[in-house]
């Protein structure tokens, strides 16, 4: 009996640290356990969530993708969209595979090389919360079913309200949502500028001045590609679709230039010019840069549009040589260089830009280094960098204005 009451004893003793270390272990105290469970997630990311170019899912800039359209809780100040639809062009196709292409180029742009010198900030890294959208599901069967779908996405997504909150003064309060979130685009055929001025214009208020780098017009009448047979659809396509949105009243008339043209124009005289014309457009030539230089283009360009009427930016990837650009739907020799395009619009960094696309590029065409989808990457960072750039600049206007509300507010008060 005495043995047995040892070892009862001994077991007693044994057993109770055990389970008081059980209960006491983490997971079992909330505030422990949550600490815990944080640290360890904190390390992991630290360990595992780093991506070099070459790695990843590919999204663009291996930002973070949300199928946005699908999702309509989710928050962002600008969203990388893409527009996979060519089934309204003159000549190649291909642009359909547009998207991922330009998206696979901007593998080397990451939020830890991301610093742009010449503005002196990292788009990835600022105040403005940026996601990859996805892509609009558009049918390649249908047209007009197409460009309903691409009108309804551009305004579900357009209208929502921003991340941004702006920060507290110490007069007022946070006031969420003030910024319209803003679009990137990347195309597609450069039909797609049409749903997007439709959605621009319903969410704004006001016609919509386009600033628009391209070899063509695109503001031909339908009639201008002439056949015996014609519907109202076929006037939708990508050489029309800005005549289309000045009759709708999209447009803003007299603040709008195109530039980079080269194209050949219609019949046998300037008919085409003066249609334009008559559009309200200001046209800049490309051979122009070499008398005007890429500043010249630049001060024109500013001159014309200024800095705060809301505006759509629009790149035709082929505004660029197709000596440097093959991969693209309606090539014409003679254009800017990729180092020309990309001055010009760090020139145009103050324009109030409202949304914009990359349009046009079709690497079945392009070359074994890509140079086409590089220049399409490259000339998304560069509107990306412009825009929160102008962020910036906003937030200070809107702090010094709400001070000064605030100081007059208290003047009246006493």
């Amino acid at each position: 009996m005495l043995i047995f009451s040892l070892i009862s004893h001994l077991l007693t003793v044994s057993v109770v640290p055990v389970l008081t270390a059980t209960h006491s272990a983490p997971g079992h105290n909330s505030v422990n356990g949550e600490t815990s469970a944080a640290a360890q997630q904190e390390e992991l990311e630290r360990k595992w969530d780093s991506e070099w170019g070459f790695s990843g899912i590919s999204t663009f800039a291996h930002l973070p993708h949300v199928k946005c359209l699908t999702h309509p809780e989710e928050r962002y100040d600008i969203a990388i969209v893409g527009a996979p639809f060519d089934t309204a062009v003159s000549y190649r196709p291909g642009a359909r595979f547009g998207p991922r292409a330009i998206r696979a180029a901007s593998a080397r742009q990451t939020s830890f090389r991301g610093f742009n010198p010449r503005a002196g900030l990292n788009p990835y890294r600022s105040w403005a919360k940026i996601l990859d959208c996805g892509d609009i599901p558009i049918t390649p069967f249908d047209n007009a079913l197409a460009l309903t779908q691409m009108s309804e996405a551009f305004l579900e997504l357009g209208q929502r309200v921003g991340a941004y909150k702006r920060p507290k003064t110490g007069l007022d309060e946070d006031v969420p949502g003030e910024r319209k979130p803003k679009l990137i685009t990347l195309g597609g055929d450069h039909s797609i500028a049409l749903p997007a001025l439709r959605a621009l214009k319903e969410i704004y208020g006001q016609p919509i001045a386009v600033l628009h780098f391209d070899a063509h017009l695109d503001t031909w009448h339908p009639a201008k590609y002439p056949s015996a047979w014609s519907s109202e659809q076929s006037a939708f396509n990508h050489g029309s679709m800005f005549w289309l949105a000045g009759q709708e009243g999209l447009i803003r008339n007299g603040s709008s230039v195109h530039g980079g043209l080269r194209t050949r124009l219609s019949g046998d005289g300037w008919d085409d010019f003066e249609a334009d014309q008559e559009q309200g457009w200001m046209r800049i030539a490309a051979d122009e840069i070499d008398d005007l230089s890429p500043k010249g283009v630049i001060d024109s360009i500013m001159g014309r549009i200024g800095t705060d009427i809301p505006l759509y930016l629009s790149v035709d990837i082929d505004v660029l040589d197709s000596g440097l650009a093959p991969g693209t739907g309606t090539p014409e020799p003679g254009g800017w260089t990729s180092r020309e395009l990309i001055r010009i619009l760090r020139g145009v960094q103050d324009l109030n830009i409202v949304g914009a696309d990359i349009v046009e590029v079709a690497p079945s065409y392009d070359g074994a280094g890509e140079q086409t989808a590089l220049a399409a990457a490259q000339v998304v960072f560069e509107i990306l960098t412009s825009l929160i750039r102008r962020g910036i600049l906003d937030a200070d206007a809107e702090v010094q204005i709400t001070r000064a509300t605030e100081h007059e507010r208290r003047k009246d008060e006493l």
